[in-house]
């Protein structure tokens, strides 16, 4: 019987989640995406080639993996063509292993009309979204009014379903000359390219059990990190999907018993996109410095992502929310050049120090960060291969880190490549 392992990220999301589940898939016979969209970024580095990924799960550089999309995820079928194609041209072949749930909602073009649009008049009060699409997408999904992949295929259906978005988005299209508001373009391509994705359509949550009674392992990979969950993050400055694990048995069609192992994605400092609250955020050359060492820039945007130091009183709260038994350690080595490292373990708020989530998430403006200093180990990580091998002072930190957050370190990744890293 194979191990079924899920993967979820611990921050706000750019944790590393890309090199460790590809790390993680090379033992897998399956590999599952659960929730988000093209909002998601994950990048893997396989010898001296890059692959960005946004909607096709990080195992397909294997050539033997097969890989779902899952109805949780919202799918720009134009954007995930792309990416395929992109695959194709670097060599990698995905016919016959790469499939995605007919339940499985739509990015339309209007949705990401609709994102820039709504994120506009928002102004200095934006959530900092991507502009992809993804909130409108899921908005519609939970009005019941989304386009599903299956609706492709009946074009009658289609064409209704297309109509009355026209009508019930009028304050978004009357008037508008961009092409995205047009419905009868956005009819006609998707018509183009139905057959192109038919054959990838399929039952993932019938699939996955079967896999699962062949004793196959299965990972599951999901997008973002806990602290954007809807429901569980810091709301309202959050993606729009459940990136926890119970984002992975509803966005599958899989029950628990399925899953045999949590592992928490954690970046060994804190990184932000976007805004909202961010406790221990460094405004200063510290700051700077971080993100220039990390090459702290959004996958997906591009944008200057925010730093500071890891944040253990959040951390802690999104393993005991996804009951994460091992953590994998991610960008270390971006820790080497420090003279003095600071963990936050408390906030201080309204004269006492506490140690968990507020429960109003707009408290987290008003908090200050309860820092724990370490020493620095400022010498080189990177082709280190071994726990042992680590600097005493590096080891001292993250033993620190895995006490407080209750949990084992089973990875430690010490650079952008596969062989960066040690497992522990």
């Amino acid at each position: 019987m194979g191990k079924n392992v899920i993967v979820v990220g611990c921050q706000w999301g750019d944790e590393g989640k890309g090199k460790v589940v590809d790390l993680l898939a090379n033992t897998a016979d399956v590999i599952a995406r659960f929730q988000g969209g093209a909002n998601a970024g994950h990048t893997v580095l396989t010898g001296e080639k890059k692959y960005i990924l946004h909607l096709i799960p990080s195992g397909i550089t294997y050539p033997d993996k097969v890989c779902y999309i899952g109805n949780g995820v919202v799918l720009d079928p134009f954007g995930f063509l792309e990416e395929l194609r992109f695959l194709g041209e670097q060599g990698i072949h995905t016919e016959g292993r790469i499939f995605i749930s007919s339940a499985a909602n739509l990015v339309m073009p209007f949705h990401k009309l609709i994102d820039s649009i709504e994120e506009k008049k928002r102004g200095g009060d934006g959530i900092g979204t991507t502009l992809r699409g993804i909130g409108p997408a899921y908005k519609d999904k939970i009005g019941r009014v989304g386009i599903r992949l299956s609706d492709l295929f009946t074009s009658d259906n289609l064409r209704k379903k297309l109509e009355r978005h026209r009508k019930i988005k009028q304050e978004y299209f009357t008037g508008c000359t961009d092409e995205r508001a047009d419905i009868d373009k956005i009819y006609s391509d998707l018509i183009e390219i139905a057959p192109v994705l038919r054959p990838m359509m399929t039952n993932v949550s019938l699939e996955l059990a079967r896999h699962f009674k062949e004793g196959k392992s299965i990972l599951f990979e999901g997008a973002q990190g806990a602290l954007l969950d809807v429901d569980l993050g810091t709301y309202p400055y959050t993606t729009s999907s459940n990136t926890t694990v119970g984002g992975a048995l509803t966005g599958l069609g899989i029950g628990p018993k399925m899953i045999d192992e949590v592992i928490g994605i954690v970046k060994a400092y804190t990184t932000r996109v976007g805004a909202g609250p961010f406790p221990t955020e460094l405004v200063d050359q510290l700051g700077d410095e971080l993100r220039d060492a990390g090459g702290e820039y959004g996958t997906t945007t591009g944008r200057p992502r925010r730093t500071g130091w890891l944040d253990l009183v959040a951390l802690r709260h999104a393993c005991r929310i996804n009951g994460v038994e091992k953590i994998a350690i991610t960008k270390l080595d971006v820790l080497d050049r420090f003279e003095k490292i600071r963990v936050c373990v408390a906030y201080h708020l309204e004269g006492k120090d506490i140690t968990e989530l507020p429960l109003d998430p707009s408290a987290l403006w008003d908090v200050k960060p309860v820092y724990r200093d370490f020493p620095g180990w400022q010498s080189n990580t990177c082709g280190l291969e071994s726990f042992a091998s680590l600097p005493k002072n590096t080891g001292d930190y993250l033993n620190f880190i895995a006490k407080e957050v209750e949990a084992e370190i089973c990875l430690i990744s010490t650079g952008a490549r596969r062989c960066d890293t040690i497992i522990v």
